[in-house]
């Protein structure tokens, strides 16, 4: 007997949606204008082009997700999907010291007597609750995709998912468009489940691409018109000159908004000045 769908008012639906976790990016503006943070049970893809810090940004947040509860995080764990070998586990060690700088420096600020086995941490835990993919092709990529489900019902506390980079192996391998939009089409599909069914965000990092728009050729995000709506978010990060920002260009929930963000030793942060930078020789 094929059972009823589950059925919910919309109030439930609000009242669902503020109850959920966000991933803070480090970053204030950027955490602004994408409403507090990464969202959960959404899939939000983040572009822009090589160097902008798209990668650094997909570590930043497999650290954060760990940020203990007391302290305003998820306490969850992450899984990396490395698609082009751009991890770096020397990276992620640097950018969870700074987290837990930070988080000692929050818990003075306090002055509150919060868990001490929380104050115990070492940056090297960061690194045990990552749970790291390397795939080498598009059908790796598949199979780790549906091999999901079950790996996160053995790890329940997994809070993100990160693919880096979504496009890679479909950019490289593909002469048939039609294949590869329906196996796309299938893997949002599933990763979209993913995010309702356990509560969790997915990121998806993309490249970008030129397209013909009105008489002359324009950076767009990799994958074509049709994937744009595999998405629930979508950020693209951009180049001001010398300065990175951050754009709104697709979500149900805030409105399309530019933040400024930097790439430091420590990780993601908000911009250090708004001076103009003295070019160092």
């Amino acid at each position: 007997m094929e059972l009823a769908p589950l059925s919910m008012t919309a109030w439930d639906m609000l009242n669902e949606e503020k109850s959920l976790g966000r991933i803070t990016t480090s970053c204030s503006e950027l955490d602004d204008v994408l409403g507090g943070g990464i969202s959960c049970k959404e899939v939000t893809e983040i572009g822009g082009v090589p160097g902008i810090g798209k990668t650094q940004l997909g570590i930043q947040l497999a650290v954060n997700v760990q940020i203990p509860m007391d302290y305003g995080g998820l306490q969850g764990k992450a899984i990396y999907i490395d698609t082009e070998g751009s991890f770096m586990v020397e990276r992620a060690l640097q950018i969870a010291e700074a987290c837990l700088e930070d988080m000692q420096e929050y818990h003075g600020f306090l002055k509150k007597d919060l868990q001490a086995c929380q104050l115990n941490m070492k940056p090297t835990d960061f690194l045990e609750n990552i749970f790291y993919f390397r795939v080498c092709s598009y059908t790796e990529q598949i199979a780790v995709v549906n091999y999901l489900d079950k790996f996160i019902s053995e790890h329940k506390d997994v809070k993100v998912v990160i693919i880096d980079s979504i496009t890679f192996h479909f950019r490289q391998d593909f002469d048939d468009m039609a294949l590869r939009t329906r196996l796309l089409g299938g893997m949002a599909l599933k990763l979209m489940k993913l995010t309702k069914k356990f509560t969790l965000a997915v990121v998806l990092l993309n490249q970008v691409t030129t397209k013909y728009i009105e008489g002359s050729y324009q950076l767009t995000l990799a994958l074509g018109d049709s994937w744009s709506h595999a998405c629930t978010n979508r950020v693209i990060l951009y180049w001001n000159g010398n300065e990175r920002y951050a754009y709104i260009d697709k979500s149900p929930s805030v409105r399309s908004a530019s933040a400024q963000y930097s790439v430091t030793g420590r990780g993601i942060r908000s911009s250090v000045s708004n001076c103009k930078r003295v070019k160092m020789m």
